[in-house]
């Protein structure tokens, strides 16, 4: 990254590092695209009981990869203040932590799992999927929080094109998998469901291991000396980190948990339904990653501008993300609302499915404008370090808010299922009104706080 001092300068920076986390972000959620399809395709119950498992797993991965993703601010900060000789331990420090993690983890889902899926009453084939999905994704749970620590450095130096290249490898490594798993080909057992819950672990795996030998081996990430020495644990770096993290995680937990709940609640309903729900989520999912890219490259942005002290720099990249967010999310639901049949045939052969689907389909465009405007105000907050607010504000818009009414309009309204999701979208527009407030309170702030330094130069 470099300084910029035109607006056009900014905006290519800005796709500079945007379109590689795009294209990594997409990826990832591909990942989980195809492995939900394919499941489909196997049978309802299969993809019904891969739901049940991903709305257990998706909100504690995403909570917990926001805890360690708190390394970005602090190294692109770092950099930003030419202080590149302490980004190395702050690394090792965040992996550690991505240890301690992992293994609190699955030593709280050893005594989890069980009783959860037994409250629920699912249906036998459901509980069977949900319960070996979860068992066989466990396995890869230290090498996918070991990545996003390693991720998340390399893409705090802008190298997000590194980034890109690991997650293009592993698409068709965790398609693969998947396909001779869940359809037992080439002499694999036909697992249906748990067969992507093992691809996904295999594939953690590899993204890993690449991820270490670029980190250790190539330039200009070896110069940072990362594994150079195995640092002691510092439980006053891990407080630092946690600090940070810990706000970020919760907040992504709030979100998803949200959705994960709906998918928990939607258990009362048939199998068809749950499976129509899970689709259009999935979907919905794959199209979040656009405001989610925009928000990660945000964090690099803002953070690398307010670590050197440019702080008119920092909001203009502020405006620029969330604007460019916005235009997206107008495309993207036009496109949306237009194909909805097309993209509901992706998930099933079953007509009843498909119908089901597309309806869901609708409400789903309307999460579109609220997530663009959200979730990249989050990333500008993340880096001037202003992360505990947004927490907060997680916390009403999702589950004081969005929630609740979801619940009441699918119980006592003729909504059903649907009213879960007018829930869900009041909860997002909510939150994209409150956080763009946040945004411009503390940049105002700051504003007033430079005048005096300005004047007295």
């Amino acid at each position: 990254m470099k300084e910029t001092y035109t607006l056009k300068q900014k905006y290519i920076q800005f796709l500079h590092i945007l379109i590689p986390i795009l294209v990594t972000q997409i990826t990832m959620s591909l990942m989980t695209f195809f492995d939900t399809i394919m499941s489909g395709h196997a049978s309802p119950g299969d993809l019904a009981g891969t739901a049940i498992g991903a709305s257990l797993w998706v909100p504690i991965q995403t909570g917990l990869s926001g805890v360690l993703m708190g390394i970005t601010p602090i190294v692109s900060q770092l950099i930003g203040a030419g202080k590149q000789d302490k980004v190395g331990y702050n690394v090792m420090q965040a992996l550690w932590l991505a240890v301690a993690v992992s293994i609190f983890v699955l030593i709280v889902g050893a005594f989890l799992i069980s009783p959860l899926l037994n409250r629920m009453e699912l249906e036998p084939k459901v509980h069977h999927v949900a319960f070996y999905y979860l068992v066989s994704i466990s396995t890869g749970i230290l090498p996918l929080f070991g990545y996003i620590v390693i991720r998340s450095f390399i893409d705090a130096l802008g190298q997000t094109r590194v980034s890109m290249i690991i997650s293009l490898i592993s698409l068709p490594l965790n398609i693969g998998a998947g396909y001779l798993l869940i359809f037992g080909r080439l002499g694999f057992p036909r697992l249906g469901g748990i067969g992507s819950g093992i691809a996904s672990a295999f594939t953690y795996w590899c993204i890993f291991l690449i991820a270490v030998l670029i980190a250790h081996r190539m330039e200009p990430f070896a110069s940072f000396g990362v594994f150079a020495k195995l640092h002691r644990i510092s439980l006053n770096k891990w407080k630092e980190l946690m600090k940070l993290g810990v706000p970020i995680g919760f907040s992504m937990f709030f979100e998803t948990a949200v959705f994960a709940a709906v998918t928990l609640l939607m258990s009362r309903f048939d199998t068809l339904t749950i499976a129509a729900h899970q689709a259009a989520n999935n979907f919905a999912s794959t199209l979040y990653m656009l405001p989610l890219s925009i928000c990660l490259a945000l964090t690099i942005l803002v953070g690398f501008e307010t670590g050197a002290s440019r702080l008119k720099d920092a909001k203009q990249y502020a405006v620029i993300g969330i604007s460019t967010a916005i235009g997206l999310s107008l495309v993207t639901a036009i496109l949306l609302m237009v194909f909805r049949h097309n993209v509901a045939s992706l998930y099933s052969s079953d007509q009843a499915v498909i119908n089901l689907i597309t309806h869901f389909l609708v409400y789903a465009v309307f999460f579109q404008i609220s997530d663009a405007i959200s979730t990249p105000t989050q990333g500008a907050l993340r880096g001037y370090k202003d992360v505990n607010p947004a927490f907060w504000i997680s916390l009403l818009a999702y589950w004081i808010i969005g929630l609740p009414l979801g619940v009441v309009l699918a119980k006592y309204t003729d909504l059903g299922p649907y009213g879960y999701w007018i829930g869900l979208i009041s909860g997002l527009a909510a939150a994209a009104v409150l956080l763009l407030h946040r945004l411009y309170v503390i940049q105002r702030g700051i504003a007033q706080r430079m005048i005096p330094v300005e004047q007295s130069h």
